[in-house]
């Protein structure tokens, strides 16, 4: 008689399929920020949110990069996230943090590669149509930059990429199927 295994997403960690691809027919976004390294008096790690526009659909967050301390008696630095203002008004003040899956610690200056997967966190699955990817940055003691790469999704893939001048450098983004 055949012996039949139960494999669990805990069981695929343990033995290292953690790191498997995801389901096929999964659309994958593959984000690169660089975070310029600023010769200035008193550096800060900026604030950075991530959040995705279709004309005719509601915005959708897909990260929000910020000093995050459960401990913290100040809101858990929530109260300075409204310093990036575009994202702000178009949908952080809506949200409640921390948010599961988009929520992430402010990170250094360098380059910062994020992948996300359709249905997890915050990715959506996306249809047909033209779509902007947003990131704005905001730093304490420092400036505020929001970068637009506008890319069109036909279902397969797509690329799109831009460069910010002062808190951020060259943002790209891929996205397969």
């Amino acid at each position: 008689m055949p012996m039949h295994y139960r494999i669990t997403g805990l069981t695929l960690a343990a033995i290292g399929g953690a790191g498997l691809p995801a389901a096929a027919g999964a659309q994958t976004l593959d984000l690169s920020i660089a975070i310029p390294q600023l010769k200035v008096a008193e550096y800060h790690r900026p604030y950075v949110a991530i959040w995705l526009e279709k004309e005719g659909a509601a915005p959708r967050t897909l990260q929000v990069w910020y000093d995050f301390d459960g401990n913290s008696k100040e809101g858990a630095g929530t109260k300075w996230l409204r310093d990036m203002r575009q994202w702000w008004r178009v949908v952080g003040r809506g949200m409640t943090f921390p948010a599961d899956g988009v929520t992430g610690a402010t990170r250094p200056a360098g380059g910062h590669k994020v992948t996300l997967v359709a249905g997890r966190g915050g990715m959506p699955a996306l249809t047909p149509g033209n779509y902007k990817l947003m990131v704005e940055a905001a730093r304490e003691v420092g400036g505020r930059e929001v970068v637009t790469v506008p890319f069109t999704w036909n279902g397969t893939a797509a690329r799109g990429a831009a460069k910010g001048t002062s808190e951020l450098g060259a943002v790209t983004v891929s996205i397969k199927r």
